[in-house]
């Protein structure tokens, strides 16, 4: 893999700084993506760019797409262009659907072609440091061909085969969209006892309900009011849909998994599209003022 020419297909928010991350450590990176301010961004600090699959020669594909119905749409046509063939890896960073992720490593396997499935987490400011957490899902064999890639964007968890990447990413997620709810709610609380949002996070910080929101949500992307954490609140209502949707096909309760999906559902009813998923704590504490 070390000599291997990687197409990195999708150069937004996540996609750009892990290019630049693998251009760092002397990789061949072919990005591509639609957008031509998306591919002019890259070309600008060394990558080569290419507007879609016909244009690639790689052995490796590294995808970082928003779900399912693009991965696979971009791989027919990467199998149309020729670019897949035997001995081809496909390593699939995206938010996908875990289940479809196993039906395509199926597909691809009948042509000789691995796949590992290796979401991230970590955001955009651990993406441009190196210090995500990646979550892969594969054979022992594919996961270690694919270690001198994965390694450069953070620390390697293989948590089982093809699908489990995909399946702890939502589940994860599900937990991050949980806590960032409670959390928002307990500061708009306090506040109303006169305690300052920083004095609140003081303390769950120094305390049980400390999590990845109040260690670092609140502080980096709320309250200096940039709500800027580079993922949107539509993907994170995607990944508690797949992870509740996981619990229900496997005839496994998830109760609060249920309320939270509803919460956020109507709160993303009211914000605009796009919006990112921090702005939950602005809409909680508006709907707070006013009621």
């Amino acid at each position: 893999m070390s000599d291997s020419v990687i197409a990195l297909v999708g150069l937004g928010n996540m996609g750009h700084p892990m290019g630049v991350r693998l251009l760092g450590a002397g990789r061949d990176v072919v990005g591509v993506d639609p957008d031509e301010r998306a591919r002019d961004r890259f070309a600008g600090v060394g990558g080569r760019v290419a507007p879609a699959m016909g244009e690639v020669a790689a052995d490796v594909l590294v995808l970082l797409l928003p779900n399912s119905d693009v991965v696979e749409s971009v791989i027919g046509e990467a199998t149309d262009a020729g670019v897949l063939r035997p001995g081809s890896l496909v390593v699939d960073m995206s938010s996908s659907d875990p289940e479809r992720t196993r039906a395509l490593a199926d597909r691809l396997a009948g042509a000789r072609v691995d796949v590992v499935d290796a979401p991230v987490s970590g955001g955009v400011g651990g993406a441009r440091r190196g210090a995500l957490t990646v979550m892969v899902g594969g054979e022992a064999d594919t996961v270690a061909a694919a270690r001198p890639i994965l390694d450069v964007f953070g620390t390697v968890r293989h948590v089982g085969l093809v699908g489990a990447g995909h399946a702890v990413k939502a589940l994860n997620n599900l937990v991050s969209a949980t806590h960032l709810w409670i959390t928002s709610e307990a500061v708009t609380l306090a506040g109303r006892y006169g305690v300052t949002a920083e004095g609140v996070l003081e303390v769950l910080n120094g305390s049980s309900g400390r999590s990845g929101s109040s260690e670092a949500k609140w502080p980096n992307f709320i309250l200096p009011g940039t709500f800027d954490s580079g993922f949107t609140a539509g993907l994170m209502l995607k990944d508690i849909r797949t992870a509740t949707g996981l619990a229900a096909a496997a005839g496994l309760p998830s109760e609060l998994g249920r309320v939270v999906e509803a919460l956020w559902d109507r709160a993303i009813a009211d914000l605009p599209a796009g919006a990112d998923h921090t702005e939950i704590a602005r809409w909680l504490a508006d709907r707070a003022a006013t009621s």
